[in-house]
């Protein structure tokens, strides 16, 4: 899965983007100019290829949003936490309205799914999660994120828990630097697995790892490990969903080698989709790399990430849960911050 340079499909684009090895799309704030532009654009790549590419976005809200004129502004994931300490009830609601309001404007404009909720937990460590996350407890943002995740699945929308086993407990970005977490496995387990765990019992479909170093269990980082990727995840967890690994462009993942021994490692340790963003000769490289690979388990994974259904956008503000949604929104409202293009 890759990034495209404007907002309109170029020659090199077309003819990379129906290149065997490519399975997706991921659009950036640079792809984007208004809602009716980047729906040509999501159609124009949809026509390529049969079944279609994926299109993607990362569309938390708070920090972590690529779209704004013309959508609405989403409030980051914390609000919810705050107001549930208060109204735990209410909380919930707003987080399954938000969530829909957030599927809903991207399914209308053609974009299949958006890289959240987040399910980290906000220890007051990570400069980099902070309010991307719901809560510091596990149990809260358990609640806020099924309840967000429901909110998804109704607009036609499928989702994806990051950063596994949990990013909330380093300082340092990993995409500036290779973070490593020192805790102890039984206290990951006790603590950050759990919103995973109980996502994928409600049938999460997809799931994306940290590019972070936990040596207590595992000398690799997340999403280059296999103990992490097939031994907790897909037998200890039961997960049977796709997993994407983080952008393989950042400088955690320079831990692994050059791209493409990145590639070829991910895929080992039990990616099912390979991420690479902002760096096109990075791109040409892994997907040259993989010229000839197949694997039809994951082919069939990401038949579930698809978006389902259609929504007019014209036609929104009639749906029934509309008003609701930015009943919440307005509630939850803060000053705009500043976007984090990550």
């Amino acid at each position: 899965m890759l990034d495209l340079t404007g907002v309109a499909l170029d020659a090199e684009e077309r003819e990379i983007l129906r290149h065997p090895a490519v399975g997706g799309v991921i659009l950036f704030t640079r792809n984007f100019e208004h809602p009716e532009q980047v729906a040509a654009l999501t159609a124009a790549i949809h026509d390529l290829r049969d079944p279609h590419l994926l299109v993607a976005v990362d569309q938390e809200g708070g920090r972590i949003q690529r779209f704004r004129e013309g959508f609405t502004r989403l409030p980051p994931a914390g609000r919810f936490g705050a107001l549930s300490r208060e109204h735990p009830v209410k909380a919930r609601r707003a987080a399954g309205d938000v969530g829909w309001l957030m599927a809903a404007e991207l399914r209308a404009v053609g974009v299949d799914f958006s890289f959240a909720p987040v399910l980290d937990l906000d220890r007051g460590i990570s400069r980099v999660i902070g309010d991307r996350a719901f809560a510091a407890s596990a149990a809260m943002v358990t609640e806020l994120a099924i309840a967000w995740r429901s909110g998804m699945y109704d607009a036609g929308m499928a989702a994806v828990g990051k950063h596994f086993p949990g990013h909330g407990g380093v300082a340092a970005d990993s995409h500036t630097e290779l973070p490593v977490d020192d805790r102890p496995l039984e206290t990951l387990e006790r603590e950050d697995l759990i919103p995973f765990e109980y996502q994928i019992r409600q049938g999460l479909e997809a799931i994306m790892p940290a590019h972070v170093v936990y040596p207590a269990a595992d000398p690799d980082p997340a999403g280059f490990s296999a103990f992490w990727l097939r031994r907790v995840l897909r037998e200890r967890l039961g997960f049977q969903g796709v997993i994407f690994s983080d952008d393989l462009n950042m400088a955690a993942a320079a831990a692994a080698g050059d791209y493409a021994e990145r590639s070829r490692s991910a895929l080992a340790a039990g990616c099912d989709v390979l991420l690479i963003c902002n760096n096109r000769p990075a791109a040409l490289e892994m997907i040259e790399s993989l010229d000839g690979h197949a694997d039809p388990t994951a082919h069939l994974r990401c038949l579930r990430m698809h978006g389902r259904g259609h929504l007019d956008r014209a036609r929104l503000h009639l749906e029934p849960r509309w008003q609701q949604a930015l009943h919440a929104v307005a509630e939850l409202a803060v000053p705009d911050p500043p976007s984090l293009e990550l």
